[in-house]
């Protein structure tokens, strides 16, 4: 039962050992209370029959034994069900943030490389199923052996014969489980990717409900979904079949061992070298030491289903995160002047984006970039804010390479208006202030009226307080805009990029935004990303971007 991709899980688990090996105590301490039931059993049986040689307790204090054994057994197990259960609750939690600032630190190229609802199921199933096998199978291993060794142990002092016969059967239950339980480990992995295509596929298509029902695409779509939904369906139905085999299995063949111990006890009362009351602590003990072998089989079980989430969360801690050297300086006040020396770039298994790229813009200087959709104007975007680095080449802010510098203060001085203007489901001040949340009212109030867009947040229903629903869908694609360009100046950064800022315009919009920008770009280094004639008017230079290279 190799448990190597759990192993390298363990660093996630560590922070909470201490609370872990309390509920691993407690756990002990009930499997340790319940090895003396058979005794007692025993003890009761040998009052009842009268058997010579018997404990000198008489029945009522027998059974207030017995009854104060059961009263500490029940604390033990409410301790160790509410701490596990607490310490999972903790656990899962604990995971799913490190889980989601792992994801924050990657590249972006890795997310473009998956779908949105994969990643998200490493955030819900995935976790939840390592959390569940950590506390309700990993730390229930040492009590299931202490159960079995200990049932074994008092079993083999009242008849080593029997207690030998016992351990017979052993190998066979493992036998059993490593025949039928290997079955589960393809499966679980299988179940894990197909959940986590059909999440995908889910969201994906919440995202696209207004194309979808515009196109009238609905009963496709639902048919996409489903047989996502049966694929995972038949996987988790093989599951079951192979856990409800294996579980009676190992029933059966414990049930067959308590026949065998039950013949060979019989044999060796009528032989006078058993007593009864040694016989009842005798089944018993043998009743005993099935339960942690039925709970074994759980655990390898477990182990199966939980394999395929420990991998693919593995998989993701081990990718790389942006470079960010802790240690390199801040870019310092930025005057604006950027420099593209020999800049190459291409994304991995396709053609050459960017084949040599030599671009100086003076600080305080705009200059657009046009060229045909794919020729690679957001890459070089992307390439500035260092959301990738280049192939070859380098990138100067003020005649420093940008990647001396940390990434975050570099990232500060350049505010960037995207095409497709991402907002919170929040109020539209929450928005405004996304890249300064500490900014006053009167600061984001001045960048509102800055990009134009105070008039219109006005007459929302509460204002600045008004909630602009999932992505601003409350809002027309210009006020999104203005939203997107209020923000990005509210961090007053020497340098703006305008990203196909006027795609969402029509063509009166968009002189209408151009003439409130000229105020605002002034002072600043702008690059404007555009092949829409009218906006041109506001750049100093105009450069077109094609074959990799500018002209």
């Amino acid at each position: 039962m190799p448990l190597s991709p759990f192993l390298k899980l363990l660093s996630h688990v560590t922070p909470h050992r201490s609370v872990l090996l309390l509920a691993v105590v407690l756990m002990v301490g009930e499997s340790a209370l319940a090895l003396a039931h058979p005794w007692i059993a025993g003890q009761f049986a040998a009052i009842v029959l009268a058997t010579p040689g018997a404990a000198p307790f008489d029945l009522f204090g027998l059974m207030a034994l017995w009854a104060l054994l059961l009263a500490a057994q029940s604390g033990l197990s409410f301790g160790n069900r509410y701490l596990l259960g607490s310490t999972g609750e903790t656990l899962l939690a604990d995971l799913r943030t490190r889980l989601y600032d792992h994801l924050q630190s990657l590249p972006l190229g890795y997310f473009h490389e998956r779908r949105r609802g994969e990643v998200l199921a490493l955030l819900g199933n995935d976790a939840a199923r390592i959390s569940n096998f950590v506390t309700g199978t990993l730390v229930g291993l040492l009590p299931l052996l202490l159960t079995f060794f200990g049932a074994f142990y008092f079993m083999f002092r009242l008849s080593p014969g029997i207690a030998l016969l016992a351990a017979l059967f052993v190998p066979l239950f493992f036998l059993v489980m490593k025949l039928i339980g290997r079955r589960l480990r393809p499966l679980s992995s299988e179940w894990v990717r197909t959940h986590a295509r059909m999440f995908a596929t889910l969201e994906e298509n919440l995202g696209m409900l207004p194309a979808i029902k515009s196109y009238t695409r609905e009963s496709l779509e639902s048919d996409r979904f489903q047989r996502s939904n049966l694929k995972l369906m038949r996987i988790a139905k093989r599951q079951l079949l192979i856990e409800s085999i294996l579980s009676p299995s190992v029933h059966l063949i414990a049930g067959l061992g308590l026949l065998a111990l039950l013949y060979l006890a019989a044999a060796q009362l009528d032989g006078g070298a058993l007593e009864p009351a040694d016989l009842v602590a005798i089944l018993l003990y043998g009743m005993l030491m099935t339960r942690p072998i039925s709970g074994l089989a759980g655990v390898y079980g477990s182990v199966q289903t939980a394999r395929g989430a420990a991998e693919r969360l593995i998989e993701t801690f081990a990718v790389s995160p942006e470079p960010d050297d802790a240690g390199a300086p801040p870019l310092s006040p930025v005057a604006g002047a950027i420099r593209f020396e020999d800049v190459h770039f291409g994304y991995p298994g396709r053609p050459k984006v960017l084949d040599g790229v030599n671009l100086e813009i003076r600080a305080g200087e705009t200059v657009a970039i046009t060229g045909e959709n794919g020729s690679g104007k957001s890459t070089l975007i992307h390439l500035l804010m260092r959301f990738a680095d280049p192939d070859r080449g380098r990138i100067l802010i003020d005649g420093t390479d940008i990647r001396s510098v940390n990434i975050a203060s570099l990232r500060a001085g350049i505010g960037l208006v995207a095409q497709h203007v991402l907002l919170l489901n929040g109020p539209v001040r929450e928005n405004i202030a996304y890249g300064r949340p500490e900014a006053a009212r009167e600061e984001i109030e001045a960048a509102a009226r800055a990009a134009q867009a105070h008039d219109f947040i006005q007459r929302l229903p509460r204002g600045y307080d008004t909630a602009i629903g999932d992505q601003g869908i409350r809002l027309s694609g210009g006020q999104r805009q203005r939203v997107s360009l209020a923000r990005a100046l509210l961090k007053d950064p020497p340098i703006l990029v305008l990203d196909e800022a006027t795609a969402m315009f029509d063509p009166d919009g968009e002189l209408a935004f151009i003439h409130d920008c000229r105020a605002v770009l002034e002072q600043r280094t702008v690059i404007l990303i555009t092949h829409r004639p009218a906006s041109l008017a506001l750049a100093d230079r105009v450069l077109t971007l094609a074959g990799g290279r500018l002209a």
